[in-house]
């Protein structure tokens, strides 16, 4: 019998599998210019939001702000299930180190995103933390990158003795040795309510967060028409390609009309919504699905963009079944935050 939680963690999978797939639909079509400006944009847009915001939680106020910010970047991603290290030198020198796998490459992704990824999304976010901290001296120093074929990401956030221009808040220095990792300096969260939904939870909101914010950012890239088509291309691949992975993971059988909504309810429900089914005299199965966690905040385009793109995810999973089927999904006229979707035989779609 499925439990939430599995259904929770296929969500997250499915997103990350999907973030993925749209970094590498756009490394293959666009320039490298343009994955430079989307990693830029999208990381800038995270920083803002969850930056800040984020300290007082994870016990961060008052710490020195080199420390402060290797902590964040491992406790924040080690929520996210992304492993990082900590090294702590001095209280103006903290280190930290991404571990392989890497979530962001995850996989043979590793060989097809190029350097200028790492560069948008250093530039986007670490060297804007000292930015966001009024703090004029601080900057991050990166000793390795991933996909360059040195050993990750690595390097050391670093309060300077004097100002730093703007372009001296990201800066390289590839022969810096690395202090030796000391598991008894790792960072804890300061709350231990972190059980296995809540994490699960966590873990879904990291990726779906990765696909909210992507879209937008890629849309202000190449324009809202361009983006949406590339993001509809990856979300109806990697809903095909992934279709059977998410069956296992819920307990879903590849059969008829009935069998796919099973599905697509159980999968709604790993998103914290609401799901109901019923079957048509026509033989079609009609999910009413009440939340959308993938909208929630959204507004105008952003949200059309997004959803529209969404649905093509779950219109991939239902077109992999061996039964040829169409599914068709429409916003609740009434009912902004519900969704129509309709499964039904293919020989029977009008």
């Amino acid at each position: 019998m499925m439990k939430e939680v599995d259904a929770i963690g296929a969500q997250a999978e499915l997103h990350h599998q999907y973030f993925l797939g749209l970094q590498l639909m756009v490394a293959v079509e666009e320039s490298r210019q343009v994955v430079y400006d989307w990693m830029f944009l999208l990381f800038r847009r995270q920083h803002e939001e969850k930056f800040l915001s984020s300290f007082a939680k994870l016990g961060l106020d008052g710490l020195p702000h080199a420390v402060a910010c290797a902590k964040y970047h491992v406790l924040s991603n080690g929520v996210g299930g992304v492993a990082v290290e900590y090294m702590p030198e001095s209280d103006a020198k903290a280190w930290v180190r991404f571990r392989y796998p890497r979530w962001m490459y995850a996989g043979p992704a590793i060989c097809g995103i190029p350097v200028e990824a790492s560069r948008g999304f250093l530039d986007g976010w670490y060297a804007q933390n000292g930015v966001s901290l009024n703090n004029p001296r601080l900057g991050f120093v990166c000793v390795s990158e991933d996909v360059t074929g040195q050993f990750g990401l690595c390097g050391y956030f670093k309060e300077f003795t004097r100002d730093l221009a703007p372009e001296e808040r990201l800066q390289f220095a590839a022969e810096e040795p690395v202090p030796d990792f000391d598991p008894d300096a790792q960072p804890s969260p300061p709350d231990n309510q972190w059980n296995e939904e809540r994490l699960a939870k966590a873990n879904r909101n990291y990726a779906l967060e990765y696909i909210r914010n992507g879209i937008a950012a890629l849309a202000q890239v190449v324009g809202a028409e361009r983006a949406q088509t590339l993001a509809q291309r990856a979300a109806r691949l990697i809903g095909l390609q992934h279709y059977p992975v998410m069956a296992r993971q819920v307990g879903a059988v590849d059969g008829g009309v009935q069998d796919a909504a099973f599905f697509l309810q159980s999968m709604m429900q790993g998103m914290g919504d609401s799901c109901s089914l019923t079957v048509q005299p026509d033989g079609s199965v009609v999910v009413l699905q009440h939340g959308l966690r993938i909208l929630r905040g959204l507004e105008g385009i952003t949200r059309e963009n997004l959803l529209a793109s969404w649905i093509e995810l779950w219109r991939g999973a239902i077109h992999s079944h061996r039964a040829f089927m169409d599914l068709n999904c429409k916003v609740d006229a009434e009912q902004a935050d519900t969704l129509r979707w309709t499964v039904r035989t293919l020989a029977a779609a009008s």
